[in-house]
Order: structure tokens, then sequence, then C-alpha cells
């Protein structure tokens, strides 16, 4: 039998396999040692199970729990074990895996007469540690598409069989375990043998399935109470069921049946609507609020809902005066640097706290004061005559990441500030058991944005984007609980409009990419959308600062 090259990339070696061999042999043979067990593979920059049968050279690199990729699996198969579970204990209950917060994932359980008590949720935890005890094989089975469906239907997984018919393949996959069926749009791990790190917990009206943590899996990461966070994932829901848009296979069907542009009107209403009642929040409270701080993480959309808020507050009789926290950026090589030696743009101690502060403190004196400008290109702040000075009638919008950290403002009153977090938390479901990451929300706005803007390729972007994310969770995450409101910036159909921008994109970062197995996904994850035409997109909508067309300057 023909024999076939593969190259570790773990431990750099190359040996001789014969066909077929299967990536787990593959492993074996090399004795790849990982921190954590292997749960897949990058097989030429793409993702693929152990159980992957290799017929060609190859160049293989084994992944853990550790990869964005090992942690996807590793939760994509902890869910089908809850589903099991869910199935054994309670089986009329329908689970719906609604979002991530406090450290884990929110999931509600419904068709049955009550809210399901903590002895009960007590009681799936323990089958599901009963079903990892069992080390039970996840079996992925692939057929032709309308074999799939009709499979699908038998199980109830009826959003499931309208989401796969309607992406019009002829095979498609779908998962085993233990006589119960789902599908997932990603891979597993091998067994469940591989899932002991886990909890369940009582949580609001449903329960919550904590995650290990991603720097020490091996334990279970503490759950952080997020009681505002809740409150405004569980408005979006809400919202989504009247709209009866809980679904993508909802949403493809409003974008083939030309419904899309009335869901357009109507998202956008509500966000004006929203950001209409923040203003006249500001306003009861005028006498004392004196500087509106903005802050969100990357792609959040915080320009303009800055400027959207400033009109607001301008129909109030309040007159908004905007200030960057970019403006003071210390010089460059007075920037700190990361772990790795490279500037940390994202740190506190990149801006001028103490200017800021005494910037602050004569402005609200009523003085003159001249606000410095920083300058990208040479790395040194500089001035240019801009004198900024508040009036009676008005109040200062900030906006930046460290708007709500509590040492940016140390020197101002907390009566005479007002806090707001911004971020797209994604509130429609690819389906009742797969998630739509608000963090993969931003990443596809941040993707198009910077092409289009910023010249720069999705490889930059994805490349970047594990960097930007750790200083989220470092500088910005931490301090969401101490806003005074929320504002949810995700529009139902916007995956929708930036579906083709967004491929087209994605299809230019190569096969010899580390970052293609990310475009892969992406790419793949957009197969089940239907596009929606951009033109009813009002200019000043959130989705243009990132699609084009803004009536704003940025």
């Amino acid at each position: 039998m023909k024999s076939i090259k593969i190259k570790c990339l773990n431990n750099n070696l190359t040996k001789e396999f014969k066909r077929g061999t299967t990536l787990a042999e593959i492993a074996e043979s090399f004795s790849v040692k990982l921190k954590n067990p292997i749960l897949g593979a990058m097989v030429n920059n793409r993702l693929a199970e152990l159980s992957y049968e290799v017929f060609h050279p190859k160049n293989v690199e084994f992944i853990d729990i550790t990869h964005p990729d090992g942690m996807r699996m590793y939760v994509r198969s902890l869910t089908f074990v809850l589903y099991k579970a869910i199935g054994e204990v309670f089986p009329d209950a329908h689970l719906r895996v609604e979002h991530s917060i406090s450290k884990g994932i929110f999931c509600k359980l419904s068709n049955i007469d009550h809210e399901p008590s903590i002895q009960e949720i007590f009681t799936i935890g323990r089958r599901m540690r009963d079903i990892i005890e069992a080390d039970l094989p996840f079996i992925r089975k692939e057929k032709e598409t309308h074999k799939v469906v009709t499979i699908l239907k038998e199980h109830g997984l009826y959003d499931k069989a309208r989401l796969v018919k309607d992406r019009g393949q002829v095979y498609s996959a779908y998962y085993k375990l233990d006589g119960h069926v789902d599908m997932f749009y990603g891979y597993l791990v091998p067994s469940t043998g591989y899932l002991n790190v886990f909890d369940l917990n009582k949580y609001y009206t449903g329960m919550l399935l904590q995650l290990p943590k991603p720097d020490n899996p091996n334990v279970v990461a503490e759950l952080i109470i997020q009681d505002k966070m809740f409150e405004i994932f569980q408005e979006f829901a809400e919202w989504n069921r009247v709209l009866k848009i809980t679904n993508l296979s909802d949403l493809n069907s409003l974008a083939c049946n030309g419904k899309a542009e009335t869901l357009i009107k109507v998202s956008e209403a509500l966000h004006e609507k929203k950001i209409a009642q923040i203003a006249d929040r500001i306003n009861s409270k005028k006498e004392d609020i004196k500087i509106v701080l903005i802050s969100g993480p990357s792609s959040s959309g915080k320009t303009t809902f800055s400027k959207r808020l400033a009109i607001q507050l301008l129909v109030s009789g309040i007159k908004p005066l905007t200030l960057s926290l970019d403006n003071y950026f210390v010089d460059r090589e007075n920037t700190p640097k990361d772990e790795n030696g490279d500037y940390d743009f994202e740190a506190l101690e990149a801006l001028d706290v103490e200017k800021f502060n005494e910037d602050l403190k004569n402005l609200l004196a009523g003085k003159e004061v001249e606000i410095p400008k920083f300058s990208f290109e040479t790395g040194k702040r500089f001035y240019n005559g801009d004198i900024m000075q508040m009036e009676e009638n008005s109040i200062l919008v900030i906006e930046g990441i460290h708007g709500l950290n509590p040492k940016l403002t140390h020197l101002i009153p907390a009566k005479s500030k007002f806090k707001i977090y911004v971020s797209a938390l994604t509130s429609i479901n690819i389906d009742d058991h797969n998630r739509i990451p608000t963090t993969d929300n931003r990443l596809v706005r941040r993707i198009v944005r910077d092409y289009k803007y910023r010249k720069y390729t999705a490889d930059d972007t994805i490349s970047r984007w594990p960097s930007v994310r750790r200083g989220e969770e470092k500088h910005i995450f931490p301090f969401q609980e101490e806003a005074d409101i929320m504002f949810n910036t995700a529009l139902l159909y916007e995956l929708a409009v930036l579906k083709p921008l967004a491929e087209h994109i994605l299809h230019e970062v190569r096969p010899d990419s580390p970052q293609y197995a990310e475009a892969t996904r992406l790419l793949r994850f957009f197969s089940y959308f239907k596009t929606i035409d951009s033109k009813e997109i009002p200019p000043t909508s959130i989705v243009r600062e990132f699609l084009g067309g803004s009536s704003f300057s940025y």
C-alpha cells in the first residue's frame, strides 16, 4: 500500500504512514504530548477530528483545549452531553442554549410546567457526569441531505432540519451519542470522557453551564454575577420572540419572503427608541451629570452610538461636547509593553490619566482648555489650538475603552458621571443548541471595516484578534457591571447584510496562512445565511460604521 509523509509541527518530525491512517494513530506514533488531552488537529491549516483519515501528505499540528478551536470542540461536545442528560431527566423538555454570561453559557428549558429547581438542575448535572464517566463516543455521520433532514425531524430538531435543508448541500453531517442525535456547525471531541471539567448551576430562570478556564482548563471558571448584562440579553431575547425571530432559519425565511425591509426598519426604530430613552435619563439628572462615559470592546459601534446619543441630547436641550481618550495617549516611548514585548496600547497606563483628569476638572470649572491631539504616525502628542469650554447647558461625552474604569476619572465625583457600556450582544441563534458568539459578530464587523477603511486584509485582522481579545478581558470586561446602563448595538439582520462583503474578504486568506482555519470556519458559518440587501439601512445605522454609507464622519 502506498505510503504518505506526514510532518508533525508539534515536534517538527516527519514520518511515513500508510494511507487511511487516522490522526489519533498519527499522534500516538509521533508520541505527541500536550499539557492537556489532544482534542483535534490542524491539518494543512484546517481543523479536523482525531478520527480523520489521512490519504495525502499533510502538515499536522495537534491541539488541546487551550487552542480556541479546541475550546469550541469542548463546548459543542459538552452541549451535546447536556442535551442528552436533559432528554433522560425531562423527556419532554426543550433545551435552548442562549448566550455567554458569567464565564459560562446560559441555557433555558421550555415545554415543562415549572421552572427547574436547584435539585432538578443538580440531577441533570449528575446525569451529565455519568455520561462522561461512561466515555461514550461521539459518532459523526454523513448522509444525503434529504435523509439527514428526515432524521432531524424524527428527533424533533425542526429548527436544524429547516436550516440544513435551506443550505442546499447534497450531503450533510450530524452526530450520534448513544441513541441521541444532534447537529453542530463544527467538530466534536472523540468521546464524552474528555469532558471532565464543567459545572451546572441554577441561574435566574434557567441554568448556567460553567466551562473550564481558558488559561487553566483543569478548573471551572469562577462564576461572576452580571445582573445588568443578563437583563439586556433577556430584553432583546423577548423582543426577538415578539418578532418571531429566534433562530437563523427564521431570519432566512424573512430574507426569502421579501420581508427583510420591515425587519430593518423595526430593528433601527428599536435602536433609536433605546438611545432616546438613555438621553431622557441623562436629561432627568442634568443638574448632576456633567460627563457621559462610553465604553465597550472592539467593533461594538461605540463611535456611531456616541454620535447618535449626541443628537438625542441636543433634542433634549443639552449641548454635547465630545472628547476622545485617544487624544491622551502618552508618547510612544512611554507606552507600556505586554508580555511579548509589544506596545500595549490598551493598558490604562498608555493614557496620561493625570493630564486627562486635570483637563476634566478645568472644563467642569468652566475654564478654557486646549485639548491635545495624538499622532499615530509619529507616536507623539501635539497641540493645534483646539480649545474647548463648557457652557451652562453643556455635557461632556467621552468615548474610549477605559471609560468604566474608576481609575480613569478618579478625581471626578461619582454623581457627575453617567456610564454606558456598549457591545454587540448577538441575540439570534443558529439554532436552539448553537448560539452565535458575540465575539464572532464583532470579529466580522472588524474584518469588513479594516478591509474597507484601513486597508488591512482578513489575514491581518484575524491574526491581531487574539491580542485584542486579551486586552478586552483585562481592561474592559471586568468593569462591565460598573455601567449605569448597557446598550446592545447588535442588529438582527446585520450578519446577513455583511455576509457578501465578509465572504469576499475571507476568500482572500491563503491556505498556507495560519489564519486559514479561522477564515474557513467563518466561511462555513456564513454558508447558512441568506443574504439581505443593504439598501434599506439608514445612513445613521450603527452597521453603516462598518458597511459604509454612513452620514457621520469618523
